[in-house]
């Protein structure tokens, strides 16, 4: 673990929402440069005692031959928040970001801390508003959680349950390897992009399974598996971060089962908010999708220095992105999930 330090007068940082720091929790930084082979730096401020802190940021560097150089925070995180006591710390932590990246010839700094005061006021970044995030309070009763569910969302929930879908959690490691198979059907042949190794989805059962932090719906019928959901419950929050299913069994709508069933779970264990998760704004199917569960929009831009790249930048209806997408949805699905468990950490 590699940590730069720099001394502050400031000695209370101010916490961002408790969900978000899932991304910052030790274990899942562990599983990034595990999985991925990435090198991980966690920039900090200290107060005048050498022991406070005042500033915090873990950012990323990425050396791929496919995609270039590049300083990030954080790969594979919808958001990765920036605790800070102040304006000074936080731009001490963004001036560490920047000269980490000087020094490792990268192309660009990017920083996916949220939407930020700091970064607004600062002229040596580009703020990229390509994403939204959506996310549902859970503080009303679920009765009217579910009354402010759009009707023919819920008429496909009780179509679901009609037609004899059940929900289980999961309580085995195996359970990961059932769940990779359904996504990588659906990064393939409804995405069109890779997928991410299997050795990830097992790496999150080893480290988030046994405190429960780390919740797997699988949508089954009469003896098949239709869907599966990955759930991050962490602070007050229940984070949407992984959904797939096998395309011949939507006739069941075995999804928004899954999601109802993850909703009232994340209410009948006292969770605040459930977070639908990051959503590209050119994406308008998925932006409706989560729009009729009542969940709020908010904006979740990303940051660059001194440009826009890669591939967090790119917009999904480019000609680029539709190239790649189309091609990849044509590949066998064993070629497919060893291709994009090679490929992925190079998406970072």
């Amino acid at each position: 673990m590699k940590v730069l330090v720099q001394e502050s007068h400031q000695l209370t940082p101010d916490n961002p929402p408790a969900g978000d720091k899932f991304f910052c929790d030790e274990r899942w930084l562990n599983l990034v440069e595990t999985v991925y082979g990435y090198q991980i730096t966690r920039l900090e401020v200290r107060g005048s005692d050498g022991q406070s802190s005042c500033g915090y940021l873990p950012v990323c560097t990425l050396r791929s031959p496919l995609t270039g150089r590049r300083v990030v925070s954080l790969p594979f995180s919808d958001v990765c928040p920036m605790p800070v006591a102040d304006t000074p710390a936080a731009n001490q932590l963004v001036d560490q970001a920047l000269e980490l990246g000087r020094q490792s010839h990268a192309r660009y700094v990017e920083l996916r801390i949220g939407d930020s005061q700091y970064m607004r006021e600062r002229s040596d970044f580009v703020a990229s508003d390509m994403y939204v995030r959506w996310r549902l309070a859970l503080e009303p009763d679920e009765d009217t959680i579910w009354a402010d569910v759009q009707k023919p969302v819920q008429r496909q929930g009780r179509k679901s349950r009609k037609m004899g879908v059940t929900i289980r959690f999961a309580d085995r490691r195996e359970d990961m390897a059932l769940y990779h198979r359904l996504h990588v059907g659906t990064r393939t042949g409804k995405h069109g992009m890779p997928s991410q190794p299997r050795k990830f989805f097992l790496e999150l059962w080893d480290r988030f399974a046994a405190d429960g932090t780390l919740q797997v719906l699988f949508a089954e019928h009469e003896g098949s598996t239709l869907a599966g959901m990955v759930l991050f419950a962490y602070g007050d929050t229940v984070r949407y971060a992984y959904g797939a299913s096998e395309e011949r069994f939507l006739h069941l709508a075995p999804n928004n089962l899954l999601m109802w069933e993850s909703i009232a779970w994340a209410k009948a264990n006292g969770y605040q908010l459930f977070d639908m998760g990051r959503t590209a704004k050119d994406n308008h199917g998925l932006m409706e999708f989560k729009r009729k569960w009542g969940a709020s929009m908010d904006p979740l831009p990303y940051y660059y220095s001194p440009r826009m790249a890669g591939l967090a930048s790119t917009s999904e209806s480019s000609r680029k992105y539709q190239l790649l997408t189309t091609c990849w949805k044509h590949l066998p699905l064993p070629l497919a999930s060893n291709l994009g468990g090679m490929l992925y950490k190079h998406l970072g």
